[in-house]
């Protein structure tokens, strides 16, 4: 089974994305609108108007990766646009969404940075 690659940042397009775009059309979003490289290692993420499709895309040494889910029933609990830049959120973040679930869980442990064991 393959799995989404670990990205050091994941940033969302909180608008709506009309997600006919492939590969270059949202190489060139993240270009153009958000002034971010396309090519770093971060992976982008995009939702429709329905919130029940979402593309993930992330370039990977020498190609692009471009991941596509579609909920068969439900939503993406996608935050509200603020603004037209792209909003960074955590890996654990991202599982959250992928998952239903809103980036506000009070529910769950805050990370912890320890430096030794106790």
């Amino acid at each position: 089974m393959l799995s989404l690659h670990p990205a050091p940042q994941v940033y969302l397009a909180c608008r709506v994305t009309d997600l006919r775009k492939s590969i270059d059309g949202l190489a060139a979003v993240v270009q153009e609108q958000f002034q971010l490289n396309p090519f770093s290692t971060a992976q982008f993420v995009f939702c429709n108007r329905q919130r029940n499709k979402l593309k993930i895309l992330q370039w990977d040494h020498a190609s692009f990766w471009l991941y596509y889910r579609r909920l068969e029933q439900g939503t993406f609990a996608w935050p509200k646009a603020e603004s037209a830049s792209a909003h960074v959120i955590s890996q654990r973040e991202l599982r959250w969404l992928l998952d239903g679930l809103s980036l506000q869980q009070r529910q769950a442990h805050l990370q912890v940075n320890a430096r030794q064991v106790i």
